[in-house]
């Protein structure tokens, strides 16, 4: 008969833990693609994390959206020219390097960046409003901890799925409250 290690029986997860999670999981993918889908009559799902990358980073050349996307330059050029022409980018001269062009967003490609994010904002929100209020104060440090611990998507690469254009939330900073 082999001796039961009780420690280690405690840090596996049980099924029934694996499965909540692969639930919330389907429900928040189903929150996301909604929001994308909110927008998908103006851009399609590259364009959109094109938007969202300069939104969350800053003016970018060529190089650095092409990079971004992990596609080829010309690729990068062509989806960033249909960008410019629906009024979504503004392209211009790098002021320090006349070799490269910028690109940032106008006022209707970050406003449509901006409906994306509030309809999922909005979504998230009907969807804890349903939820005891005791139940959601416990659900912060959870998903904190859980989406530290699952690491897979660094922070800072959150907007290649558009996910955030925000900046990422300090989790060492929530850690403390969930101890």
């Amino acid at each position: 008969m082999r001796p039961t290690h009780h420690a280690e029986d405690a840090a596996r997860p049980s099924d029934e833990q694996i499965d909540a999670v692969l639930v919330a999981c389907r429900a928040l993918v189903a929150v996301a693609a909604q929001s994308v889908a909110s927008v998908e009559d103006r851009v399609t799902l590259p364009q959109l994390r094109v938007l969202v990358m300069i939104a969350s980073r800053g003016p970018q050349n060529l190089a650095s959206v092409a990079a971004g996307l992990g596609v080829h330059a010309s690729n990068g050029t062509r989806m960033c020219d249909k960008l410019v022409n629906a009024g979504l980018l503004h392209r211009s001269d790098d002021p320090t390097d006349r070799r490269n062009l910028v690109l940032e967003l106008t006022p209707s490609g970050q406003q449509l960046v901006d409906s994306m994010i509030e309809h999922r904002r909005t979504a998230i929100a009907n969807v804890l409003a349903k939820m005891p209020a005791q139940l959601r104060s416990d659900l912060v440090p959870a998903l904190l901890a859980f989406a530290d611990s699952a690491q897979e998507i660094p922070p800072s690469e959150a907007w290649a799925l558009g996910w955030t254009t925000e900046e990422p939330v300090d989790t060492q900073r929530h850690s403390s409250a969930s101890v």
